[in-house]
């Protein structure tokens, strides 16, 4: 079965179907924004990584080949900082707007496209130059960044938006992004970096209030292993995901490796869903001077040697956040070589 018959089947069967055709566990793409720099991007506005789909789309699908060339099953798109109300902030009209949002779908759409077509030439299915040139089901998933992240002041790092900030407000602020996204033709949203309880519920209500077709993700950022970083319970969080017949998977990113053992037992008990994690490298993001801390980080070689680790707790969807790249993708790639072997 290819990526199209596994897109019609129902949303909680097609992510089921999707990991058994993965050898149990899947690799999810690696941090976008730090790609994008070492090609020469300039990333300092508001806008962060959605500045490209203005500015440098070819610098977007390259990002996104190299991930899949890393052997990544998912690859994200360049949307997690792309508002309409954050175009609209910097002049332009709201169909403008919607264009760019599509656009980064398209381009993610794209890339899988440009792939395939490599693979269908190395029909061998092996590694070329370390490169994964292999036929497999990809999913493109429409990355949905929080509330807080388009504030761009770092209080998706806090989840603290203040009293004025409710369930309908964010309903309504991302109630437009999500129509245009799904429209787009992705294979899936994934709502990444969560910070607290309220957001979502927002993006559980609103799957159900626009009858949301494709499945969703959601993924909290937690800051001490027991708490997304507004302080909310990630039991509780994660249990609003489990209660949405939209949601088929939950799990975790942007959260430093350390952590990541005890989040997945403690999603594990409240959820039967497919869990997932995409850690940060675990450098510390610095919200006033608006950069990492490198000193607080690790290596991929110590980021990788957890991997096996964090399947063996319950974990099936397994990527990078912020500053990863496509060599650590490369690396769990390796670390999983043997997932299609147990099926056998």
């Amino acid at each position: 079965m290819g990526t199209d018959s596994l897109l019609r089947t129902t949303a909680p069967s097609m992510m089921t179907e999707f990991l058994r055709q993965s050898g149990g566990i899947a690799i999810i793409d690696g941090g976008f924004a730090t790609e994008l720099e070492r090609y020469g991007a300039d990333l300092n506005d508001p806008l962060w990584s959605a500045k490209c789909l203005l500015t440098s789309p070819h610098l977007v699908r390259q990002v996104h080949l190299d991930y899949l060339e890393a052997g990544a099953d998912i690859i994200l798109t360049a949307s997690y900082q792309a508002t309409i109300q954050g175009f609209e902030a910097k002049g332009y009209s709201r169909e403008e707007s919607e264009t760019f949002l599509r656009k980064s779908v398209e381009i993610a759409c794209e890339a899988r496209t440009v792939y395939n077509e490599r693979c269908d030439i190395n029909a061998s299915g092996t590694e070329k130059d370390g490169k994964v040139i292999k036929r497999r089901p990809i999913l493109v998933a429409a990355s949905v960044g929080s509330y807080g992240a388009y504030l761009a002041d770092g209080s998706e790092y806090s989840g603290i938006y203040g009293d004025a900030i409710t369930v309908q407000a964010l309903k309504d602020f991302h109630r437009r992004r999500v129509q245009v996204l799904v429209e787009s033709g992705p294979d899936l949203i994934a709502f990444e970096t969560i910070p607290n309880k309220i957001e979502a519920q927002a993006y559980a209500e609103l799957l159900e209030e626009e009858d949301i077709k494709i499945p969703a993700w959601f993924s909290f950022n937690s800051k001490d292993g027991v708490h997304v970083v507004s302080g909310d319970s990630v039991a509780e969080c994660a249990s609003i995901a489990d209660s949405s017949k939209k949601v088929v998977a939950v799990g975790i990113n942007c959260t430093p490796p350390r952590f990541i053992h005890g989040l997945v037992l403690a999603i594990k008990k409240v959820t039967s869903k497919p869990v997932l994690i995409y850690p940060n490298s675990g450098e510390t993001y610095d919200p006033n001077r608006k950069e990492w801390v490198q000193s607080t980080g690790v290596s991929d070689e110590d980021f990788v040697s957890y991997v096996k680790k964090w399947c063996e707790d319950g974990a099936s969807l397994v990527g990078g956040c912020c500053r990863t790249t496509p060599n650590t993708i490369r690396a769990i790639y390796g670390k999983l070589s043997d997932r299609f072997l147990s099926q056998e």
